[in-house]
């Protein structure tokens, strides 16, 4: 495996995520970005959810994956660079490279630099003759990959991420994807289709607990990495499906007037005032093949499960 590109030093990581932290806290609506989410707790949580009975988008793909990589082996007619976008554990990349003959090698981008490194040895000792070149990015930015090969890329971003993104930074995101992948490249995603709310409600309100712990835990993060002061137990996890936006939103909510120091900036936080956490967008098929076609990308096939609970979707650059 090659050794891990760091394109995120941690000073210039710590300096920016305190700066989104005190931007988002300054907003009139109080707002964290959701990439803050993975530290290795909150990927492990995350790990959790998706093993959830409650959390449909995670065993639905994961039962449409197998059918799909199989057609992706079809559709492939030379070698690709695979790119993953928010690499996270590693286990849906695993079936397209058993499923796929026409790779080269595997990129995979996160910004948790050790929970990458550590899910990239594990994937070697099973892909052992593919070359692995792990890269610590921020995937939504553009990204100068330092790759061997003139092969084309074949871009992965599975689960329903980019339903984190409103509409405008999910172009942004699609727009930046396509220029780290160059031309003539291929994405291979995952999106949340439209659904009855109450199924929304149940996958993000889990009777154990762990999608509010998933939640509370960027706070956790903020106090040990950044000099926050947050009482954790002062906040509980709200998530509600927002119907004229089409949309599941997370919040914090505040049980008590407080005030929350970051560094050297005080928050004055109100009873029952929220902090907004996290979008997940959903889409019909044909409102995401909309969306992508502004960033100038194009739907050359799409897959659905027999209940429409979830789509993918491969675009080609165009």
């Amino acid at each position: 495996m090659e050794a891990l590109q760091q394109l995120i030093t941690e000073s210039n990581f710590q300096q920016q995520f305190q700066q989104d932290v005190l931007r988002g806290l300054s907003q009139s609506q109080k707002q964290l970005p959701s990439k803050y989410f993975y530290d290795s707790t909150g990927s492990k949580l995350f790990d959790d959810i998706c093993d959830l009975e409650e959390y449909y988008p995670y065993r639905t793909e994961i039962s449409m994956l197998p059918k799909i990589c199989d057609d992706i082996n079809t559709l492939l007619t030379e070698k690709h660079d695979v790119v993953e976008f928010g690499a996270g554990s590693l286990v849906k990349i695993r079936l397209l490279l058993q499923a796929t003959e026409q790779v080269n090698s595997y990129i995979p981008l996160d910004i948790a630099s050790d929970h990458l490194r550590k899910s990239c040895e594990i994937l070697k000792q099973d892909f052992k003759s593919l070359e692995i070149q792990p890269v610590v990015a921020d995937f939504t930015q553009k990204v100068t990959l330092k790759t061997r090969s003139n092969h084309p890329k074949l871009g992965f971003f599975p689960g329903s991420t980019i339903g984190n993104f409103t509409p405008e930074d999910a172009i942004l995101f699609l727009s930046n994807a396509r220029t780290t992948l160059g031309d003539d490249s291929l994405l291979l995603i995952g999106v949340d289709t439209k659904k009855a709310p109450a199924i929304l409600h149940d996958a993000y309100n889990d009777n154990a607990g762990i999608t509010a712990a998933f939640n509370q835990n960027i706070l956790k993060r903020i106090n040990r990495e950044i000099s926050g002061n947050f009482n954790v137990d002062q906040f509980h996890h709200y998530a509600f499906y927002n119907a004229q936006l089409g949309r599941i939103e997370m919040h914090l909510v505040s049980n008590t007037d407080q005030t929350v120091n970051i560094g050297n900036q005080q928050f004055a936080i109100q009873e029952g005032e929220s902090i907004h956490t996290e979008n997940s967008h959903k889409y019909t098929v044909t409102e995401f093949e909309d969306l992508a076609k502004q960033a100038n990308w194009k739907s050359i096939h799409n897959w659905l499960d027999d209940e429409r609970l979830f789509s993918v979707h491969l675009l080609k650059s165009c």
